[in-house]
């Protein structure tokens, strides 16, 4: 006979498991994906966290291994006078983030808008550099952010720092997703 209070206590525990890595690691993402084995492989499952980790299951075992950190954003060299990316460098350079950060900002938004200050995504809306979804949480920071390339790297910075802590943070991220 099965115990009634199995299946009320196994979510309980689930919860609880779900509020702690949410509290430890609230950026980390517990979406999981099969990964496909060979045929004739055995009884493995393998698992690919969003995050450090692939997850491996047997039978009568289970294995963590920590995923290769992703590759640096190449090197973006320095910005010419006068454009957004020389903005970008100096804004960079304040918040003491160095060059390897300004290349992964570089990267990242050259993949959003091509450094565009114009630029708008047809179908979502996202807009300016940064790619801002909507564009006008922009006005935060200024009210000419859909003509003000300063403006939308200030903003862009400012959400880059307080979602993925760095531009290279922000660079994985995308890496892994395709969007930040």
């Amino acid at each position: 006979m099965r115990n009634p209070y199995a299946v009320p206590l196994f979510a309980f525990w689930v919860a609880v498991c779900m509020v702690l890595v949410s509290t430890i690691a609230p950026d980390t993402r517990a979406d999981a994906t099969p990964i496909p084995t060979a045929p004739g492989s055995g009884d493995t499952q393998i698992f690919q966290a969003d995050g450090t980790w692939t997850h491996s299951t047997t039978r009568d075992s289970y294995g963590a291994v920590a995923k290769p950190k992703p590759a640096l954003a190449p090197a973006a060299g320095r910005p010419d006078p006068g454009t957004a990316k020389e903005i970008a460098w100096g804004l960079v350079q304040r918040k003491g983030w160095g060059e390897a950060e300004y290349n992964c900002l570089v990267a990242l938004w050259q993949r959003e808008s091509g450094w565009n200050h114009l630029a708008e995504n047809k179908y979502s809306g996202a807009y300016g550099i940064p790619q801002a979804l909507p564009g006008s949480k922009m006005a935060t920071v200024g009210a000419d952010w859909r003509t003000n390339p300063r403006t939308q790297i200030v903003w862009g910075l400012s959400y880059i720092q307080g979602r993925y802590g760095t531009p290279c943070g922000a660079w994985a991220a995308f890496l892994s997703k395709g969007w930040y």
